[in-house]
């Protein structure tokens, strides 16, 4: 089977275009500082401050601005800040645990929303039927290291036509496997 990329996604925040406002001032809009390889997203210059009750870590935002706010973190990250981040895929936020996030010019509390993402794989429907897999299916995925291939599991595939074939792991599972900047991966079952 055809392998593909396994990224990195490190903490990172989503937010509407009313919180860009109240974080960065009246105006301001997100600035593109490097195009992510999901088609349409990027990482932007601007970054914040999450704050939890043992800690605060800063995070960069990814744009474009979304409908609803959204705190990804590895579960390291979650003990450092003291808040229980649930496993779920992005967009899932509902009942969810809330954070605080502070910008230059204003702070937002989060009544949900943070989250660590379900590892997961972006294909379009032609990669979907190349892979004989569909949306939503739980695969397991070999990711060949040096010295520490590992095999994931629970890993969901995200099919839709504007996605490009790539999986993405959290920063704990990047370190787990070793894996320095990106690595290749295939379905093994």
């Amino acid at each position: 089977m055809e392998k593909f990329i396994v990224e990195i996604s490190a903490r990172h925040v989503h937010v509407t275009d009313e919180q860009v406002e109240i974080l960065f001032g009246k105006g301001h809009t997100l600035t593109n500082k490097k195009d992510l390889s999901q088609p349409g997203q990027f990482a932007c210059e601007e970054k914040v401050t999450i704050v939890g009750p043992k800690g605060e870590l800063k995070a960069s935002i990814l744009g474009p601005t979304r409908k609803a706010a959204q705190v990804e973190v590895s579960l390291t990250d979650a003990r450092a800040l003291g808040i229980e981040a649930m496993i779920r895929e992005s967009g899932d936020i509902a009942g969810t645990n809330g954070v605080k996030i502070v910008g230059p010019e204003g702070e937002i509390e989060l009544t949900e929303g943070f989250i660590a993402a379900k590892r997961h794989v972006h294909m379009t429907p032609e990669d979907a039927m190349k892979y004989g897999v569909e949306n939503g299916q739980i695969v397991d995925v070999l990711v060949e290291t040096p010295e520490r291939s590992l095999v994931f599991g629970d890993t969901v595939v995200r099919v839709r036509e504007d996605f490009a074939l790539a999986m993405h792991i959290d920063t704990d599972e990047g370190n787990a496997a070793g894996i320095k900047g990106s690595a290749m991966g295939e379905i093994v079952a």
